[in-house]
């Protein structure tokens, strides 16, 4: 788990937003996904390996007053609390690996763009979608997006688990009931084409 960490500060240590394969001015498709949810602005938010993501700036702009924002790498929080400014009062960060996460409450929704997809071990699968079941509300929601089949197999110099829709659905139908799923090109800021799988989930009640 260390190594991770290390991994991740150095990597946002050393390089600038724009130098991030991942990188969105507008994340519009995780806004559509958390619009259709018709949440209301005290709705509890988790964005899993949020990072430097610009999610939280938008949904703050939009008023939602309970939005959590975690990651393994400090720096990738420290950037983003340095962006926000005195905005970042209003948000709550956590450092954690999310292997190693023990949250104290629950949430309403929990957002996760291209984490899940890192987690190769069908062990750290399982522990991730239990830990997601125990974290939602009832009749809560999922949002998530991975690489798909069409999408690269690494990221960062790590190795990932590619997606199809139904590989989605089955890993999460035990606890989560689909809504949605879309495949989409995300243009990288080197101009390359990244290719995503993202769905929406229900909790099963």
């Amino acid at each position: 788990m260390e190594d991770s960490k290390n991994h991740w500060n150095s990597i946002y240590r050393t390089k600038k937003s724009d130098e991030f394969s991942w990188t969105q001015e507008i994340p519009t498709t995780s806004l559509n996904f958390l619009h259709s949810f018709g949440l209301e602005k005290n709705a509890s938010i988790i964005d899993i390996g949020g990072g430097e993501s610009k999610l939280v700036d938008f949904l703050l702009q939009e008023g939602f007053t309970d939005i959590t924002v975690l990651d393994i790498s400090y720096q990738a929080l420290q950037h983003a609390k340095d962006r926000l400014g005195a905005e970042a009062g209003k948000v709550n960060w956590i450092v954690s690996d999310i292997m190693e996460f023990n949250p104290a409450r629950k949430y309403d929704v929990w957002h996760d763009r291209a984490t899940f997809h890192f987690l190769t071990d069908e062990h750290q699968i399982r522990k991730y979608v239990s830990l997601a079941s125990d974290v939602i509300q009832e009749k809560g929601y999922m949002a998530i997006g991975t690489f798909s089949e069409q999408g690269p197999s690494k990221c960062s110099g790590l190795s990932i688990k590619q997606y199809s829709e139904q590989a989605l659905n089955k890993i999460l139908q035990l606890y989560f009931k689909k809504i949605k799923c879309i495949t989409e090109d995300h243009l990288t800021p080197f101009h390359t084409l990244q290719n995503f799988l993202f769905c929406s989930f229900r909790k099963a009640a």
